[in-house]
């Protein structure tokens, strides 16, 4: 939990002062110390003021991070010959890498091949830059859960955790870094290679019994390699079966679990989410808020998804809520179960796919949503987390868990194009777990909904006689000026462009 960015000159300019500019557009992202990396030389400061004083050496090559320092990581730069390598996140394979040694990547010789083992090797959420002369490599986790972005103009090419970092440097074509691959950056621009490929394997054989206890040791061990290293940790809490299992793992690792919910006043989800808890032997905290709240939250929401979306704003504020609740609690990881929809047939949307199309589209469909949810739900999630100073850890987006889920019947799934609760095996996992089943089935209701955030913006919309769309679109405007946004007949938003 911090920032990343890296910047290289397609000339001879010096590339540290645009690398500090990107940290400083980021240091709502980590305050603790801030960081310049090039291929001769490393400072470390606790102000931009004195990074600035101390970064005297003129370099075509930066790199640099924001450091948080809320909870214990191993984000800190190594020199690998000829290379430095800044790693932003977190390795959660205690087999394959312990968070507090460097010592794998150390063992490692060849730069191309250690970035290339990093991707392959190591679980995590993370992403990482190494500079050397006149070259940049970039890598980011196989499932993206980490945020970053590119893009390039006429004199540099770079990498930022935030798209603000780069259009802060007068970057105005910004794309999400491909997760699961590695970037050589040089003066020619950006080659990017895939390293680690998430693809849809052939259905396996397999009988609700074995499939569900098999997913549940696999979600155990995923829950478990996201907390060993802290001893209390917040869960986002509906009181369905994607929240309850995620509690419940949860309760098995030995840390303290504190449930929370969040909703507008008078939502019925409020009463469910308190006996669920209950029922689960979890302490909870629920916060009500008033569609005045909203109005207040969604300005900042929007400066942080930097996207004038109904949508993701409507999902993003309850987020943003629960991550602010979380850390008034001093609890300084948040466990979710994004991820758990798009991989086991959550969204009533899939029925209609599956009325018209039948079993093979709606299993394509399951693949296309879980491979590009970096795009559309973690990149969205992550940093309003990151902004109240809480690590979002996602147990759903682990690779082992999404490879097996992907390769599920579709039957496991989804029994029938009228099954009105679907994730099936990921119910049955519950029920195994011994999860009332007034959790475990409980219908699907998405969160915008349930908590009523997405009628609070309808109707702040329609008091100031705008729809939706244009009412989260102005509020954009006033957050980024400088900014226009482009429409196309394929997408009703493209990236923003500076004006």
């Amino acid at each position: 939990m911090g920032a990343i960015v890296a910047a290289l000159s397609k000339g001879d300019n010096d590339a540290v002062p645009f690398a500090i500019m990107m940290l400083e557009a980021l240091i709502h992202r980590g305050t603790n110390s801030h960081e310049v990396v090039t291929p001769t030389y490393a400072v470390s400061a606790e102000s931009f003021e004195e990074l600035r004083k101390k970064s005297k050496v003129s370099s075509s090559v930066a790199i640099g991070r924001n450091v948080s320092g809320i909870t214990p990581s191993h984000e800190q730069f190594r020199s690998l010959n000829g290379y430095t390598l800044i790693l932003e996140g977190r390795f959660f394979s205690r087999e394959k890498l312990h968070p507090s040694s460097h010592a794998a990547i150390s063992r490692m010789h060849l730069p191309h091949e250690t970035a290339k083992r990093l991707l392959r090797d190591f679980e995590g959420h993370y992403a990482f830059a190494a500079a050397s002369l006149g070259r940049l490599l970039v890598g980011r986790d196989a499932l993206g859960v980490i945020p970053l972005y590119y893009g390039e103009n006429g004199t540099l090419c770079a990498v930022a955790s935030e798209r603000k970092a780069l259009w802060k440097i007068g970057i105005t074509e910004v794309n999400s870094f491909p997760p699961g691959s590695l970037a050589t950056i040089n003066r020619a621009g950006f080659a990017f290679k895939p390293v680690v490929t998430i693809r849809q394997p052939p259905p396996r054989r397999i009988e609700m019994h074995e499939a569900a206890t098999r997913l549940q040791n696999l979600l155990l061990k995923s829950t478990q390699e996201r907390v060993h290293d802290v001893e209390k940790v917040a869960v986002a809490f509906s009181g369905g079966v994607d929240s309850g299992v995620i509690a419940r793992l949860t309760q098995k690792c030995g840390v303290s679990v504190n449930l929370i919910s969040v909703g507008l006043k008078g939502q019925s989800e409020l009463m469910h989410v308190e006996e669920a808890a209950k029922a689960l032997c979890l302490p909870i905290t629920v916060q009500a808020f008033k569609i005045a709240d909203v109005e207040k939250a969604l300005s900042k929401v929007l400066w942080l998804i930097e996207e004038p979306d109904v949508m993701k704003v409507s999902v993003a504020i309850p987020s943003f809520w629960t991550a602010q609740t979380a850390s008034k609690l001093g609890c300084h990881v948040l466990l979710a179960g994004q991820g758990a929809d798009e991989l086991f047939g959550g969204y009533q949307r899939y029925l209609a796919i599956y009325r018209k199309y039948g079993v093979e589209k709606v299993t394509d469909t399951l693949y296309d949503d879980t491979i590009t949810s970096y795009e559309k739900n973690f990149q969205r999630d992550e940093p309003v987390s990151t902004f109240h100073r809480v690590d979002l850890r996602l147990p759903f987006a682990d690779t082992d868990v999404v490879r097996f889920a992907l390769s599920l019947p579709l039957n496991l799934k989804i029994e029938s194009e009228s099954d009105g609760l679907r994730k099936r095996v990921l119910r049955q996992a519950a029920v195994n777990m011994d999860i009332p089943t007034f959790i475990s089935d409980r219908p699907k209701k998405a969160i915008q909904y349930a908590t009523g955030v997405d009628k609070a913006v309808r109707d702040l919309a329609r008091s100031k006689g705008l729809t939706p769309r244009e009412y989260v679109e102005e509020v954009f405007r006033v957050i980024y000026p400088n900014l226009r946004v482009k429409q196309s007949e394929n997408s009703r938003l493209l990236q923003p462009q500076i004006s």
